[in-house]
């Protein structure tokens, strides 16, 4: 079981003795196993951001999930790869000619609609640089011999993005006054940043696009035919340019009210919704690896998703809510307790004695992984090596639960104080919009198991509930109550690695064999490592620094997402097979939620 907290600073009695604001403290996560990187921020959490950073960052900070949705689409992806059917590229091209001569003729109108003459200047420069974007697709245009914008008709997104556009251009913006109602410089003024606000987004995604492209180029030796594209966005000029209208963006809203800047935000979501839209209309008619559900046939597959739980799924890991739980409800050191209750430690004493667990646990802890190190890297990745180093923090996490459990400090938690605890809980953003679009798509036929070392299932079930996740199966420890009292005995069911990985193994064991299984794994920590390998998908969310190092010393390669499919959808397009298969020793990593739904569900 890891040890999550700090019980450095004092505990203060709370109203149903637990306060979200406690439970999303990150003073707990102080782990030695275990350090997440923070997923896309949600809309809560952008108020955070420094506020000298501008309005443009602050959205491009707040909608980054977007971002990643459209950089997992099937189209983007076959782009990158350089397997892109030339034909869908033919018709993306003729779209996007379409859409900029919207994108020049809203610059235009902004540009009548700033009063400040640096303003109108920067406008118009970015209003050229558009029609040298033009000027690149007629060159490719050239090169095929053929018109493709009049072969080619414009689509609904097509359509719908332009009209967005326009109409804001056009001061058509709700709460706003019509175009031909702008009686004052500073009503036209809003329009133009309005304007900006929508196209923003289009500029800083390229921008963005660009450059991941850029890092995967040298894959393609000097190949790929869609080079010309990538360094047009991934150019110092391009680059420039989005720079450029964001500063704009910032400069035309430092004078408006907050329910101006409101607006602003919301067109800013939309053009990011609109961009994913565009990307997803796209004619990709050959095999891609994105979605992964895309080629998930129920009738032939079973799609079996597991999770592991604390820092996985959730921000604060589960022994500090039970540690917090213990303190806060625990009688004061003068109080005399009913006789017919279970004895329970003061507050003072169990403060105390959880530091001492949490202390000897980090130590001894370091002391294992060590132990386990192969003096060298290994050239190649051997699994069953690596499961007898890992049986070996089996041993050492079974010897730290038994000191718990003998401790006492699970003794006298209240079953009702733990469920409003894990209702509480939060859990990482994405995390439950993900297993809520798995689990209510009846027509996918999943099945989701949550695989987990915390000493309490409840707690796990009611972080849950409050995302009405009721069918997610979890396999966890479980408390034993007396009168919904805690006896603080523990039910062991998975208590580590290697119940971790056996729990994996039973369930699949238990699958009737009418179906094949595709198997992924999402964890956070060295606990989940057999699972993550013997998962045809081991997904790695966070940067456990524990786990990379002890991984990699025993032949684990890690490979960023995004990249690991690029190359699987470039093999793919060379005949290559595209299915997935376990104990390859590749893990691929992800740093939210985010990049987890858009590569399995896609958008």
């Amino acid at each position: 079981m890891r040890f999550l907290f700090s019980l450095k600073a004092p505990i203060k009695p709370l109203p149903h003795y637990l306060s979200t604001r406690l439970l999303s403290s990150s003073r707990f996560n102080n782990s030695p196993t275990s350090m997440a990187i923070p997923p896309p921020p949600s809309a809560k959490s952008v108020a955070a951001v420094d506020s000298e950073v501008g309005l443009a960052k602050r959205s491009w900070i707040k909608f980054r999930r977007e971002s990643v949705l459209a950089l997992y689409t099937p189209f983007v992806l076959c782009l990158a790869s350089g397997n892109l059917r030339v034909e869908t590229f033919r018709h993306y091209i003729a779209q996007d000619v379409y859409f900029l001569r919207a994108f020049a003729q809203a610059y235009e109108l902004a540009e009548e609609c700033a009063d400040d003459d640096d303003a109108k200047i920067s406008i118009s420069e970015l209003r050229k640089a558009v029609l040298e974007e033009l000027k690149m697709h007629n060159s490719i245009v050239q090169e095929w011999g053929s018109d493709l914008v009049k072969e080619s008709s414009v689509n609904s997104a097509t359509v719908k993005y332009t009209d967005f556009l326009l109409a804001t251009a056009s001061g058509k913006v709700e709460g706003v006054k019509g175009p031909g109602k702008l009686a004052t410089p500073f009503e036209k003024t809003k329009v133009a940043a309005y304007t900006l606000g929508a196209m923003t987004p289009c500029m800083r995604l390229y921008a963005y696009l660009g450059k991941e492209f850029e890092a995967l180029l040298d894959l393609h030796e000097g190949r790929h035919p869609y080079r010309k594209w990538i360094e047009n966005y991934s150019s110092e000029g391009f680059q420039a340019s989005a720079v450029q209208t964001e500063d704009l963006l910032d400069k035309l809203s430092v004078s408006l009210t907050g329910e101006e800047l409101d607006i602003i935000e919301k067109l800013y979501h939309q053009a990011m919704k609109l961009e994913i839209d565009f990307f997803s209309a796209q004619p990709v008619v050959q095999p891609t690896v994105v979605p992964l559900t895309k080629e998930h046939n129920p009738a032939e597959d079973r799609l079996m998703l597991f999770s592991d739980f604390d820092l996985t799924c959730t921000v604060v890991d589960s022994s500090a809510i039970l540690a917090e739980i213990a303190i806060v409800t625990a009688p004061k050191s003068d109080q005399s307790q009913p006789e017919n209750q279970l004895a329970r430690m003061s507050s003072a004493d169990l403060r105390n004695t959880w530091g001492l667990l949490s202390r000897q646990y980090t130590e001894e802890y370091e002391q294992c992984i060590e132990s386990i190190m192969p003096p060298e890297k290994v050239d190649k990745f051997k699994y069953e090596d690596l499961r007898k180093a890992i049986e070996q923090l089996s041993d050492f996490e079974k010897r730290a639960n038994d000191r718990v459990i003998e401790s006492g400090v699970l003794k006298g938690l209240n079953h009702e104080d733990i469920k409003r605890a894990g209702e509480r809980l939060i859990l990482q953003d994405g995390c439950t919009t993900f297993f809520q679009k798995v689990v209510k798509n009846v027509n996918l036929n999943a099945n989701v198991h949550v695989l987990s070392y915390c000493w309490c299932g409840d707690l796990i079930r009611s972080a849950f509930s409050s995302g009405d996740l009721l069918e997610l199966n979890i396999h966890s420890n479980e408390f034993t109550f007396i009168e919904s009292i805690s006896t603080g005995e523990i039910d062991k069911k998975v208590e580590s690695p290697i119940d971790k990985v056996q729990a994996f193994k039973n369930i699949l064991n238990n699958c009737s064999n009418d179906r094949r299984n595709l198997t992924v794994y999402i964890g956070d920590s060295i606990g989940d490592l057999l699972c993550l390998l013997e998962a045809d998908i081991g997904i790695v969310i966070g940067s456990s620094s524990s786990l990379r190092r002890v991984a990699s010393q025993f032949g684990v390669s890690f490979v960023p997402l995004f990249p690991g499919l690029v190359k699987k959808q470039k093999e793919c397009g060379e005949g290559e097979s595209s299915s997935w298969k376990g104990l390859s020793g590749i893990l691929y990593t992800v740093s939210s939620w985010a990049e987890i739904h858009a590569f399995i569900l896609g958008c």
